[in-house]
């Protein structure tokens, strides 16, 4: 008896389209149908960008692993959690930190763990250790705090980054609007070095000249300062003095931050071999505070080197 004949063998399910992308499939000169994410789901163009040259095309696959941004990808890979380098061994306290009156700090509310930072500035120090900082802004109004919610903090000192949390004990508004917040809870310091520039490798979109609302390409960060970043793109952008326009994701184990800055060329390096990519020297000139914040906490996360900051905030 032939017992093939009275078995059904089941059809092999169809294999799930694979988000990952290969050069042919992505088009030159005709807008994109789809947007093109990075192995950790970073942005690298938008659905209906163009990419203008066969240059660009070859820069993309060359620095980065494009794939399809709207379909899921199982093999794709988590973005690594930045090593804190924390400080374990003794606990620190408010005087260890060097933090004075008018110094700049970060609030985010807990339960946000994406939450954008959002700044204040301290304003007083009690006895019993509990601080007394400006209402944070949040699009030019006060943000909303919870009597009693437990909120994290980002101090920024002369030397270092202090990370710690505290619980809001009274929202006062005579005989002004401040907030009062309980003893800091463990606080946690960033390594300190000589060198505040880090290497790094992510996006960044670029726009040519100090308005618009569109970007021109994309290009990779090379290394990145507080004050600055090098970045690498497939031609030269412009001349030393000229100012552009950049869009990039800062993420890390403590925030998820968009800066759109723009930023005055210093420096220029054009490839002297087939390769026609340059890499520019950008000098960031309109940052915000958030964006301040974000960028001293990104460094001292990823830093190999870190020295005292002497510039101060803007």
């Amino acid at each position: 008896m032939d017992e093939s004949a009275d078995q059904q063998v089941p059809n092999p399910a169809p294999a799930a389209p694979s988000s990952v992308l290969s050069a042919d499939a992505v088009p030159v000169g005709t807008p994109l149908e789809w947007p093109i994410v990075d192995t950790d789901g970073s942005l690298l163009f938008a659905s209906g960008t163009v990419l203008a040259t066969a240059d660009e095309k070859a820069f993309l696959f060359k620095h980065f692993e494009p794939r399809r941004g709207d379909l899921a990808d199982a093999t794709a890979q988590p973005a690594a959690v930045a090593d804190t380098h924390a400080e374990p061994q003794t606990p620190l306290t408010l005087a260890d930190m060097h933090v004075e009156i008018g110094a700049l700090v970060g609030v985010r509310l807990q339960m946000g763990s994406g939450a954008p930072m959002h700044p204040c500035r301290i304003i007083g120090f009690a006895p019993n250790h509990s601080l007394f900082i400006t209402p944070p802004l949040q699009q030019g109004r006060m943000l909303a705090l919870g009597l009693g919610e437990n909120i994290d903090i980002v101090a920024i000192a002369s030397q270092a980054v202090f990370r710690f949390v505290c619980t809001v004990e009274a929202i006062c508004r005579s005989p002004f609007d401040y907030v009062v917040l309980s003893r800091p809870g463990p606080i946690r310091r960033l390594r300190e070095r000589k060198s505040i520039r880090v290497e790094t490798h992510f996006a960044v979109r670029f726009g040519i000249g100090e308005t618009g609302d569109t970007y021109d390409g994309l290009g990779v960060a090379k290394s990145l300062s507080a004050l600055g970043m090098s970045l690498m793109a497939p031609w030269a952008l412009g001349a030393v003095g000229d100012r552009l326009r950049v869009a990039f994701r800062l993420g890390s184990a403590e925030m998820d931050t968009e800066i759109q800055t723009t930023a005055v060329i210093r420096n220029l390096q054009k490839s002297t071999g087939a390769d026609s990519s340059s890499v520019h020297g950008l000098e960031f000139d309109q940052l915000e505070p958030a964006q301040q914040i974000a960028l001293k906490v990104f460094v001292f996360d990823r830093q190999d080197d870190v020295q005292q900051w002497s510039h101060g905030f803007k």
